[in-house]
């Protein structure tokens, strides 16, 4: 492999050389007196945070004197060493002790900084996973990291390099945050196109240039299409309850869903028991399939054609619209590949009368705040809260003409496509600055970000300030001293 090039000035060493090392340990869970004390107590999932300033649980005084656990001075820096966390990293902000999956660095003084350390750590993440050993829960030791090779530059530019990252990776930071606000941004977006959409406001302009007919006789003919069909056994619709709703164009009319759909085919839902999984046989849908408008069919599981037989009436045909009707209200239309298979007791399905209303704006009708409301409201029930198909049934249906429900399609398509277009974009970016943070990382410990400063700063690289001479003469200085007596407990002040 080829010698990496090092600034002047700078040092290849251990980590193990630049910092002294240890971890802690968990006392036993079984003496209560050992928890809830005034110690901070640091674990692997705490660390994440540039500067670790609390811990999620603390121990007394006397479990770190009766326990491996041990006191570590603010400035430390920790790294995970034990399972999917490894290689979390971040500086004590405070006095703390740890668990013994934290290998625990205190920087050597006058040799490097916490911040230095706590960056190169970072930079190195991937490589300390990589080096992860074991099973399910793969680790790395105390022993590893010392080892870890690092190139060291003199003590000034340290602190140049940690000032740098400091803003660089702040403004990395800013821009993952606005990233991360645009799904939630275009959600409310999309929630705002249904919104207008299904109460006229989306096609104000284009009724002003058609002036389409009023919808009563088109909703009349339906309802009279089922009352031909049904003859005695036909019940008229349900006072339509409109409360909560928008107000609607006055050429539109409110109509129930029981009356919108073909007639003979009755709003239903499907299959009580579906019995055992089986490997072939007919898919069902469930509430739980349904997700962001689409069906997961490789998720479908199947039963026996014995059971969806029974229940033939909620079989599934093209463009059916499928609506959770157990905990989430979610919406779908039904694709070709699914027709002929059926649907669970936690979901209805609408087959829209198409002479009167679009299945794909029904679709969107289903899917918009206030209708969402509606339907919430009219839950029953507290350990699975649901509809009853009755409610279901009575649903208001805000009725546009033909025309227009097309024309809100299309306009809807549209706005959504552009929505789409722009969180896909937003990814993308993510993804890059997500990436940015390894490069700038990368850039640093090269000596990229500080070249210039060592042009403008040649007496603070070199000579005896240089990383070569630091590093002897500290390990002059250290071998010099008496050994300190090693204790698990803090001083007291």
């Amino acid at each position: 492999m080829k010698e990496r090039y090092l600034p002047e000035g700078w040092f290849k060493t251990t980590l193990g050389s630049i910092a002294d090392w240890g971890s802690g340990g968990t006392p036993s869970r079984k003496e209560p007196n050992y928890y809830d004390g005034n110690v901070p107590w640091v674990k692997t999932g705490d660390l994440g945070p540039r500067v670790l300033k609390e811990s999620s649980e603390s121990i007394s005084e006397l479990a770190v004197q009766n326990s491996s656990a041990k006191f570590f001075p603010k400035g430390s820096v920790a790294i995970a060493m034990y399972g999917a966390t490894i290689g979390k990293t971040s500086i004590l902000g405070i006095d703390a002790t740890t668990n013994q999956a934290c290998g625990v660095g205190n920087p050597i003084k006058g040799l490097t900084f916490s911040e230095f350390l706590y960056y190169f750590l970072l930079s190195e993440k991937d490589n300390f996973i990589a080096k992860g050993k074991g099973g399910a829960q793969p680790n790395i030791s105390q022993s590893l990291i010392k080892e870890h090779e690092v190139s060291l530059p003199p003590l000034a530019e340290q602190n140049v390099i940690a000032d740098k990252l400091d803003s660089l990776l702040a403004q990395v930071e800013t821009t993952k945050a606005r990233l991360e606000r645009i799904p939630e941004i275009l959600k409310a977006f999309r929630q705002s196109v249904l919104a207008a959409a299904v109460s006229g406001k989306l096609t104000v302009e284009w009724r002003e240039k058609v002036n389409p007919a009023s919808t009563k006789k088109l909703y009349e003919t339906s309802i009279d299409a089922h009352k031909s069909l049904l003859g005695k056994k036909y019940k008229p619709p349900e006072e339509v309850d409109i409360r909560n709703l928008k107000k609607i164009p006055q050429n539109w009319i409110y109509g129930v869903a029981s009356h919108l759909v073909n007639p003979g085919d009755e709003i239903v839902y499907g299959i009580v028991q579906p019995g055992k999984k089986l490997e072939k046989g007919v898919p069902y849908v469930r509430g739980t399939d349904i997700q962001n408008g689409k069906i997961l069919v490789e998720q479908l599981l199947k039963t026996s054609p014995e059971i969806a037989k029974k229940y033939e009436r909620a079989s599934l045909k093209e463009n059916d619209i499928l609506l959770g009707i157990i905990r989430a209200t979610k919406v779908a239309v039904v694709p070709k590949l699914l027709e002929g298979a059926n649907i669970t007791q936690g979901t209805a399905r609408f087959r829209a009368n198409s002479s009167v209303i679009g299945h794909e704006y029904l679709a969107l009708y289903l899917e918009s705040p206030d209708v969402q409301a509606w339907l919430h409201s009219n839950y029953r029930g507290i350990d699975m809260p649901g509809l009853n198909l009755k409610d279901v049934r009575r649903l208001p249906v805000a009725l546009p003409s033909i025309k227009e429900q097309t024309e809100i399609v299309r306009r809807v398509d549209k706005l959504f496509a552009f929505a789409a277009s722009i969180e896909q974009n937003a990814n993308t970016a993510y993804e890059r600055v997500n990436n940015l943070t390894q490069s700038v990382l990368a850039k640093a410990f090269r000596g990229e970000l500080t070249a210039k400063w060592r042009e403008q700063n040649p007496q603070l690289i070199s000579s005896e300030n240089s990383a070569e001479a630091l590093l002897e003469r500290i390990k002059v200085e250290r071998k010099a001293q008496k050994p300190l007596k090693k204790s698990s407990t803090r001083k007291k002040s």
